[in-house]
């Protein structure tokens, strides 16, 4: 049941970025649901080996490239799920980034 409460959580998070940033689009809920789940496949396969491949460039920006590697995650998971879009890769860096800070504020809300 938790689980399901952080998708939901998760996928409303989403739906807000949608709103807040321009030139990223979702078409309705089951789209964000979807596009949860791919996400949280992606993070769990495809991150640790970016993460670890571009690790001398995280070191030399101090951590700053992580938000590179998260809109990589989040663009490939766009061309998996139907009803999202992103203009370009500027505009899917910047909804990246508002996801991370939505996700802690929802986050620190419900007390996790």
């Amino acid at each position: 049941m938790e689980t399901l409460m952080s998708w939901i959580l998760r996928a409303l998070v989403i739906l807000a970025t949608a709103y807040l940033v321009p030139g990223f689009v979702i078409s309705g809920f089951m789209s964000a649901l979807v596009l949860v789940l791919i996400l949280s496949l992606l993070n769990v396969l495809i991150k640790p080996i970016l993460f670890i491949l571009t690790l001398p460039i995280n070191i030399l920006t101090l951590g700053l490239f992580t938000l590179i590697i998260n809109a990589i995650v989040l663009q490939l998971a766009l061309k998996f799920v139907p009803g999202v879009s992103s203009n370009s890769f500027t505009t899917t860096l910047l909804a990246s980034i508002v996801m991370s800070i939505l996700s802690m504020v929802v986050g620190k809300m419900v007390g996790k």
